[in-house]
């Protein structure tokens, strides 16, 4: 299993009326701690790209427990839990505190650069390996 963690502190400008993140913020803090877990294991996008993978967002799901607001600092961690085939999985949990704020999931796609999906490159999944021996 891959878990990376980051820290952020919710900026006023994420916020909506009502005080609270908005709900279309989340995928952009669910993303900073999909790279990081990728990042810490070696990879980048960048380097997927320029050898000619692509890695979309094929499905995007969100439970909000509570609400996240102006200031707060979130822990927000990512995890791979299974070893990836032709998609990877990530969970994530954000946290305030002690307190769960929300899960979520994202299955991201390998796509080759004609845009058809595809095994990951050899040398992502040897990155992986460790983890899963």
């Amino acid at each position: 299993m891959i878990k990376e963690t980051i820290e952020l502190n919710v900026r006023y400008a994420e916020t909506d009326q009502m005080g609270f993140v908005y709900y279309g913020n989340y995928a952009q803090y669910l993303e900073m701690a999909r790279v990081a877990a990728l990042k810490k294991i070696g990879i980048s996008y960048k380097s997927l790209e320029e050898t000619g993978f692509l890695l979309p967002v094929s499905h995007y799901s969100i439970n909000y427990l509570k609400a996240a607001k102006y200031d707060d600092c979130l822990s927000i961690s990512a995890l791979i839990r299974t070893m990836p085939t032709n998609k990877v999985v990530f969970e994530y949990e954000v946290y305030r505190g002690e307190d769960l704020l929300a899960t979520a999931e994202t299955t991201l796609v390998f796509m080759n650069e004609e845009g058809k999906a595809c095994r990951p490159p050899t040398f992502f999944i040897a990155q992986l390996n460790p983890f899963f021996s």
